[in-house]
């Protein structure tokens, strides 16, 4: 990572800055909600000055260790509910897919690891409904078969680009910001 505090940072050295935090949180060093915290602080830095408090406290990790980032996740419901919402750690990529059930990702309060974040949402006989960030650019790039999709977001101003992507079948597929419909009948 370059030295001088007020160069603008870049997504390698967020990315350094996260796999240092996620060794920490591996061996006990940092708590689940300092790591959720000084991780989200590492992903919103907009310079390299930011980046280097949140590591002076902790050992370096080795050059050819691979970043702690979560790069995928899955989140699978099947004949049931999950509610996933609060804080929590999200990956660049996550699938969502409920078969026969019904899921609320609230991404509201999560920490998003970088500036795009792609939600696969994999929806089979079920409703889902996911929470973006009031600030958030949506892009909805999925479709539907025999189903309903309502994505709505559009670009309401500086925050993450959240690429929507995937097919869902008699389904019932809600993205929105503000005040979700939490009632899965």
């Amino acid at each position: 990572m370059t030295h001088d505090p007020a160069l603008r940072a870049s997504d390698t050295d967020r990315d350094r800055v996260a796999a240092v935090l996620g060794e920490a949180l591996a061996t006990g060093r940092l708590t689940s909600v300092e790591h959720a915290d000084r991780l989200e602080a590492a992903y919103t830095a907009k310079t390299v000055g930011e980046l280097v408090p949140l590591t002076t406290d902790l050992p370096d990790v080795t050059a050819s260790r691979p970043p702690e980032t979560v790069e995928q996740q899955t989140i699978r419901s099947t004949f049931s509910k999950i509610i996933r919402k609060g804080r929590w750690v999200a990956s660049r990529h996550t699938t969502l897919a409920v078969t026969f059930g019904a899921m609320i990702v609230d991404l509201s309060e999560a920490v998003l690891p970088g500036r795009e974040v792609t939600l696969e949402c994999a929806a089979r006989f079920s409703k889902l409904i996911v929470r973006v960030p009031d600030n958030a650019h949506v892009i909805d790039e999925g479709g539907s078969t025999f189903g309903k999709r309502n994505v709505t977001g559009g670009s309401a101003g500086d925050g993450p680009l959240i690429r929507i992507t995937g097919v869902s079948m008699f389904s019932k597929v809600i993205v929105s910001r503000g005040v979700t419909d939490w009632n899965l009948h």
